[in-house]
């Protein structure tokens, strides 16, 4: 259970908490958040201290229907941010969230850490092969189409057997490109209705079964707003109950908006687990 970023082995065995940080004027939930580099700045420094082991950045809102972006534009919002967060933290792991290959490259050469793509290489023909030559950590997370025609796809036979196939398959292919620390994420939200995401949150011991750690990305999601009647503003509480029900089944990583929350999350299941 142990990944290598930048020569230091991060042991999952005990869960870690990813912090994201979106420069982008679209996400669902802190699109246009930050006006300057010292937002940034602070809201990395915030993260850190609340003991997050990752910084997940992205450029590329992936919400339903968000709209395309060049690639020019994804390496304008996050290679400069990249830079300055190394700059001021330079022992902060990064992750680039990102489906295209070059900007993988980029943000790697130019610092991060690890790779999160939404894709698992299926946008994207190079990826796999330039993640391989990196030789970094790589998180592949299921999805059908793309966030603009993903919700249109939300037929599976038994979703939970299908993601597994989907991830043997997309596991291989990786393999076959020498990629050696292999995350997986089961799309919460993504190609996926209310039902078949609290379906697979059941079902990730199940998903286990692939052997490798489980990233879980719940974190203010409209499974949880729309099932409360609520809002993405008002789902901390909802989130931080459902990421004690990821952790119970065998999440290695909770990718979150809320670290200290989330740490607390922890804090408790590895009290519970040691009992």
């Amino acid at each position: 259970m142990n990944i290598n970023c930048k020569g230091k082995l991060i042991d999952l065995s005990t869960p870690k908490v990813m912090g994201i940080l979106n420069v982008t004027p679209d996400s669902f939930f802190d699109g246009g958040k930050y006006k300057d580099e010292a937002d940034i700045l602070n809201k990395v420094e915030v993260m850190l201290k609340q003991n997050a082991t990752f910084i997940d950045i992205g450029g590329y809102s992936s919400r339903p229907n968000a709209d395309d972006v060049s690639e020019a534009e994804e390496l304008n919002r996050v290679i400069p941010i990249v830079k300055l967060i190394l700059k001021h933290f330079p022992d902060t792991l990064i992750s680039i969230d990102t489906f295209r290959s070059d900007v993988a490259k980029q943000s790697i050469e130019n610092g991060a850490a690890l790779v999160n793509d939404i894709s698992a290489g299926k946008l994207d023909t190079k990826m796999l092969s330039t993640v391989g030559n990196l030789g970094v950590p790589y998180i592949m997370m299921h999805m059908k189409g793309n966030p603009k025609t993903m919700q249109q796809q939300t037929e599976y036979n038994d979703i939970t057997k299908n993601v597994i196939a989907y991830f043997a398959e997309r596991i291989a292919a990786a393999r076959k490109e020498k990629i050696n620390d292999i995350i997986i994420d089961p799309g919460f939200g993504f190609a996926k209705t209310i039902a078949q995401n609290f379906e697979l949150l059941n079902s990730l011991k199940l998903i286990q079964l692939t052997d490798q750690p489980i990233l879980a990305g719940v974190s203010r999601k409209s499974m949880i707003y729309k099932t409360l009647n609520s809002t993405a503003k008002e789902a901390l509480n909802g989130t931080t109950a459902l990421h004690m029900v990821a952790l119970e089944n065998g999440a290695s990583i909770l990718r979150v908006h809320d670290v200290k929350e989330a740490m607390e999350c922890v804090t408790l299941y590895n009290q519970l687990k040691s009992n």
